[in-house]
């Protein structure tokens, strides 16, 4: 038996999320989530951003022909989110702990936030438990699905307008 695609738990959580204009995946690596994203949303603008900046290199190699510039890739670490106030829709972190406040600062209210765990099931409260002690909760988010996919697991949380 084969193991699922490491994407699936992203995969199982934006079926919670509406069509967003503005995606940031955080961790984005060699840029496979951000491109899934970006095919998963054929109107959305996708930032990738992650902190080796050998892995933003190799992610931008992998955008090809993209003349309406809809995905880029940064360089930059999950909790200096290098991005201006209520830029994005939707905030994907894969295997990363962002910032709370940067996350919420970036976020526009009625956004979402995805966190994925790709490495193994670490089941919905493991996964976001640290966040939600350290500020989701604070921070306006709501708990809106959560659960065990593929080999990860995912939680989306959405914004409150404040």
């Amino acid at each position: 038996m084969s193991s699922p695609p490491p994407l699936t738990p992203l995969a199982a959580a934006v079926l919670h999320v509406g069509r967003p204009e503005r995606v940031l995946q955080i961790g984005s690596g060699d840029g496979e989530a951000a491109l899934f994203l970006a095919r998963e949303f054929p109107a959305a603008r996708v930032r990738g951003l992650d902190a080796d900046p050998e892995a933003v290199a190799a992610a931008t190699g992998r955008v090809g022909l993209d003349p309406e510039g809809r995905v880029a890739f940064k360089a930059g670490g999950p909790r200096r989110l290098p991005y201006p106030e209520d830029q994005f829709d939707l905030v994907a972190a894969l295997d990363v702990r962002p910032s709370p406040v940067d996350v919420a600062r970036v976020l526009r209210p009625g956004g979402h936030l995805v966190l994925v765990a790709t490495r193994g099931r670490t089941g919905g409260s493991g996964l976001t438990g640290w966040l939600l002690r350290r500020g989701l909760r604070s921070r306006r988010f709501e708990h809106v699905a959560g659960e065990d996919a593929g080999a990860g697991s995912f939680e989306v949380l959405r914004l409150a307008a404040a």
